[in-house]
């Protein structure tokens, strides 16, 4: 049997949340720990650091709920989401498993790369591609990709030069197209 929502039951539960409302805080919370996990998992792979980032990112976005302002569908979501990126860019500033200062590093000059054939590609194999990239590639792959920042704006919040990120950019496109190259040969992909 298909539930139809009423359009504001996304507001109204928010408003119920914010009063106290446990079960409106659950429902919440039900409804958006996969998305967000898989929004974590782009930045974290591990699975024990993820449920850390993810516990503290659940209890920033629950405890700062009254700060947030409803404006359509989508916006809680998008709004958990940037804390849950910002909790993840955070644990990898402080991890020494994870150093994001060698981002900064010199790189060999990198061959522009075309964007690879993804076609017959699982999105879950390109999931674990890109979670075997070098953190600092990774991490500003995820940030130019899905959430659409800037190099400018990925130096900006990561505190490295610009050019360090579009580097790291193309390093990881260049990684990312070999991973994809093989896989597609190992599948007979491209006969």
């Amino acid at each position: 049997m298909i539930r139809f929502f009423p359009k504001d039951a996304e507001a109204q539960l928010v408003r119920k949340a914010k009063s106290g409302d446990t079960a409106a805080v659950k429902s919440i919370y039900d409804n958006n720990v996969r998305y967000l996990s898989a929004v974590c998992r782009r930045y974290v792979p591990d699975d024990d650091e993820l449920k850390d980032v993810l516990q503290e990112a659940f209890i920033k976005i629950f405890s700062n709920l009254d700060k947030f302002e409803y404006k359509g569908s989508g916006s809680l979501r998008g709004w958990m989401s940037r804390i849950v990126v910002n909790e993840a860019l955070m644990f990898l500033r402080r991890s020494s498993k994870h150093p994001l200062l060698s981002l900064d590093d010199p790189l060999p000059d990198i061959p522009e790369t075309e964007d690879p054939d993804v076609d017959g590609i699982p999105p879950q194999v390109l999931q674990s591609m890109v979670e075997e990239l070098p953190p600092g590639c990774r991490t500003v792959l995820n940030l130019f990709v899905f959430e659409q920042k800037s190099h400018k704006e990925i130096a900006e919040m990561l505190g490295i030069r610009e050019n360090s990120s579009t580097s790291q950019f193309h390093r990881a496109k260049t990684l990312l197209a070999g991973m994809i190259k093989q896989y597609r040969n190992e599948q007979g992909l491209d006969r």
